[in-house]
């Protein structure tokens, strides 16, 4: 019994191969996640130019301490408070000693007594104060040698411009490139594998309803020859045995029918999954409604192309080239591991404090610029390996190319001799479909007219019905072979 299917739930639609070859383009997940890929790759190639530009950055910070710093301690920081005070007893005691002195010495006393300088310069001596001035002094020092780091803020710009980096920037670049590269090509052959699938689909639709409707078609002969043959055996001229085989055929066709419904069912819903469509759509193939197959109706013989274009075009080939040089761009960024690298920098810092002018609690900064220099010496031959590793990785590759070259030559050689012989079988085909037909006709005739028995006219019905499946069958291969070629060089579609 043939599967069923809701009707009315969507309306239906005819299309056409290159409808269904563009629904799926444009439906299609996996071939919608290798455009994506092809677009991270873009992002890939702008992310490594961005190499040749200079790293400029800027960091800012503050920092809470809950305690200052102190240069000098408790016990130096009071003498220095108190430098005055002892400063000024100690003047006191010598200008004490020395009137002591003064007035022992008779001579010396005279002379104090009859100079009015040296009153003057004693007694301004004796009267000056020096202790609050240098007490301020030794306060002042020891509060310059107490850090306020209460709060502190840093700033920083710094530019980094390389010079050389042993070619690691340059082979980067270039190596995506090629990565972005290999990612469209791996998205064109990911639209022909879509688009031969469709066309698998799509033929083997054609094949299956053309087929349904041969089996209505022959369902309908012994339908024919069944009521024929039960009129002759109400009028007495034959018996339930002669028309036994007939039923037996009957019941066949039957299930062969049943058999074709259900698969073109199952076809159908293959089809709208790969188009996208819901899987209960009503739809209905173009070529399901002409005639397809004859040998008329068939594409010429597909144009050969010379296999160094093919080569060129095949996306297997191309993807291997393209690997095999980004690995040779692996081995140069892995040799650049090796060697020196230069680059320019430059540096703005901002701090509060700051000690551009002493220790201060306000915003300072200073510019310095340089040149930097690395230069690797020995870490285990690890670059060195790594070099290595990649360089045999490229060889590797370019001995896949080749093999892919040959493989792709033998299959071009046995597609085109292929489509060759598909020609032939589909001329033999429709030639014994034509002889088929004819026997059918005449036998046919003969079983009306009573000169002609069952077994012959149903071994011509078989006959007819193998003719026309094998006929079917070599135009759908035709067709088929004919998709394969174009895919084998290269001029299947291009990922939209």
């Amino acid at each position: 019994m043939a599967i069923a299917m809701p009707l009315g739930a969507y309306a239906q639609q005819t299309l056409t191969l290159e409808e269904c070859r563009k629904m799926a383009m444009d439906s299609n997940r996996e071939l919608e996640q290798a455009r994506q890929k092809a677009k991270m790759a873009e992002y890939d190639k702008k992310t490594a130019i961005a190499n040749y530009f200079p790293n400029v950055t800027a960091v800012g910070t503050y920092q809470y301490n809950s305690r200052n710093i102190d240069l000098i301690g408790d016990d130096m920081s009071g003498s220095l408070q108190n430098m005055g005070t002892a400063v000024q007893q100690q003047l006191d005691g010598k200008m004490q000693q020395l009137m002591t002195a003064i007035k022992s010495n008779p001579s010396a006393a005279q002379e104090y007594m009859t100079s009015p300088m040296w009153q003057t310069v004693i007694g301004a001596l004796s009267q000056t104060d020096m202790s609050a001035a240098l007490n301020q002094i030794g306060t002042d020092v020891s509060q310059a040698f107490n850090l306020d780091i209460t709060n502190v803020y840093a700033a920083a710009v710094s530019l980094q411009q390389p010079v050389f980096m042993g070619g690691k920037i340059i082979a980067s670049n270039k190596m995506a490139s090629l990565a972005e590269e290999l990612s469209l090509v791996q998205c064109d052959s990911k639209a022909q594998e879509v688009l031969v699938d469709v066309d698998n689909t799509y033929w083997q639709i054609v094949s299956i309803a053309n087929k349904k409707k041969l089996a209505e078609t022959y369902l309908e002969l012994l339908e024919s020859m069944l009521r024929n043959g039960e009129i002759a055996v109400e009028e007495g001229t034959a018996v339930k045995s002669d028309i036994l085989p007939v039923k037996v055929k009957y019941n066949e066709a039957q299930m062969l029918l049943s058999r074709s419904e259900n698969g073109l069912a199952l076809s159908k819903m293959l089809l709208c999954k790969q188009v996208g469509l819901p899987l209960n759509s009503e739809i209905m193939l173009a070529d399901e409604l002409v005639d397809t197959f004859s040998a008329d109706a068939q594409p010429s013989m597909t144009a050969r192309k010379d296999i160094g274009q093919i080569l060129e075009d095949r996306p297997e080939t191309k993807s291997l080239d393209l690997a095999s040089r980004i690995y040779e761009q692996k081995y140069k960024i892995a040799r650049a591991d090796m060697l020196p690298k230069i680059a320019l920098t430059a540096n703005y810092l901002v701090s509060n404090p700051s000690a551009f002018n002493g220790f201060q609690n306000e915003f300072g900064g200073m510019f310095n610029a340089g040149v930097m220099v690395s230069i690797p010496i020995f870490h285990g031959t690890e670059a060195l390996q790594k070099t290595r590793k990649a360089k045999a990785e490229a060889s590797l590759y370019r001995s896949r190319y080749d093999d892919a070259c040959e493989l792709i030559n033998l299959e071009v050689e046995q597609l085109g001799k292929q489509e060759q012989e598909a020609f032939e079988r589909l001329r033999m085909a429709e030639s014994n479909l034509e002889s088929a037909e004819e026997n059918l006709r005449v036998a046919m005739l003969g079983f009306e007219e009573g000169v002609v028995e069952t077994v012959v006219t149903l071994q011509a019905q078989a006959a007819w019905m193998q003719a026309n499946s094998e006929f079917i069958d070599a135009g759908i291969d035709l067709k088929m072979n004919h998709t394969k070629l174009l895919k084998a060089q290269g001029d299947l579609g291009m990922a939209e």
